[in-house]
């Protein structure tokens, strides 16, 4: 079978010529990407657009690192900081309104354990999914096969190594869920310090004008 085939098919793959032809595709698009004007916003999102599969507005704070750039399908205002490195070899889908911190690495590629098995240059890629409205804490690594759902935050420095449900705070290595996030957590932003009224009054005002279920899941 074709090697590219096989790569996407998830199963063993080896890294032929073919394989190198695609990701020197992403590289040249990368180095246009890595090396622009920083204070070019409209130019790096117009990169973005043409290296990512699918995205909507989508920014990134150069550098940035993938493979193929075209495995890569993210949903509305996504961000993510300096440095995000995405091993995009199988897919990687994120959700809507998602920010990723600094250093966040994202990796669907992986190696067989046994040496005999992985010195024949066989390796793997496992898809990704990242849900709706999450926020990944820098310096967070996501290993192959990891799904996290909708309106959940991923702690600094975490390693995720299995599924994360939605709806709450998850970190630590390995990852692990720490809390529910609740109504409760709507007018706090660190730790027990409250919102000033002004913003509440924004935020207030914010939601009964939106008719985006998305952004406001409660409104579904």
């Amino acid at each position: 079978m074709d090697q590219r085939k096989r790569r996407d098919q998830q199963i063993l793959y080896i890294t032929d010529e073919a394989v190198l032809e695609e990701q020197k595709k992403c590289r040249a698009i990368l180095q246009k990407l890595n090396f622009m004007d920083r204070a070019d916003f409209d130019g790096i999102t117009a990169v973005v657009k043409e290296l990512f599969g699918s995205s909507d507005g989508a920014f990134v704070n150069p550098p940035f690192y993938c493979d193929y750039g075209s495995n890569i399908h993210v949903g509305k205002n996504f961000f993510a900081n300096y440095n995000c490195t995405i091993i995009d070899v199988a897919p990687v889908t994120i959700g809507d309104n998602c920010q990723m911190a600094p250093n966040v690495a994202i990796y669907t590629a992986g190696h067989p354990v046994h040496p005999a098995t992985r010195n024949t240059a066989y390796e793997y890629g496992i898809e990704v999914t990242i849900g709706d409205n999450v926020w990944i804490g820098g310096n967070t690594v996501i290993l192959p096969g990891v799904h996290i759902g909708d309106n959940t935050v991923i702690g600094a420095g975490s390693v995720v190594t299995k599924d994360i449900p939605s709806w709450c705070v998850a970190a630590g290595n390995p990852c692990r869920v720490i809390r529910e996030i609740t109504e409760e957590d709507r007018y706090f932003y660190y730790r027990h310090v409250g919102v000033d009224p002004e913003a509440v009054e924004h935020v207030q005002q914010m939601w009964e004008e939106s008719d985006d279920p998305v952004r406001y899941p409660e409104k579904k």
